[in-house]
């Protein structure tokens, strides 16, 4: 224990940036459940499919033109915030948001549960799970 208490002192940073890091790790695993409102490429298919699942495609227009999930509106991130009346329609029904790799579709979910929207679900991995999952991509 003397050992421990020794190298604690001598390497105060390394040993401050170690419990920083696992305090980061814990917060994460703790934190608002945000796992629990992301969804894979086959769950989302499910929800599209049986559960009338709205998909909203958060990435710029110029990334929705080059390929889309069928159906999808595209609101971008950059937007979204004053677009909402146009979900309004779909407060009560599943809405899937979707962007390039998941990181923007998450925030787009994170806001869209303040604003009320209980079953908005963030497809993890976004549009490059989708296409390898092998799933169908429009680009009309």
């Amino acid at each position: 224990m003397e050992q421990y208490l020794e190298f604690a002192a001598n390497h105060y940073l390394l040993v401050g940036a170690f419990f920083a890091i696992l305090a980061a790790l814990i917060w994460n695993l703790v934190s608002d459940g945000a796992s629990r409102f992301t969804i894979d490429p086959a769950d989302a298919t499910l929800k599209i499919n049986h559960d009338d699942a709205m998909v909203v495609d958060v990435r710029s227009m110029k990334e929705f033109s080059d390929g889309h999930i069928l159906h999808a509106e595209n609101i971008p991130l950059s937007g979204l915030k004053d677009q909402l009346s146009r979900l309004e329609k779909y407060k009560q029904r599943p809405v899937v948001l979707v962007c390039r790799s998941g990181s923007r579709s998450g925030a787009a979910a994170s806001m869209l549960r303040k604003a009320g929207y209980e079953q908005a679900y963030n497809l993890r991995g976004g549009m490059l799970a989708w296409e390898n999952a092998g799933l169908p991509v429009t680009r009309k």
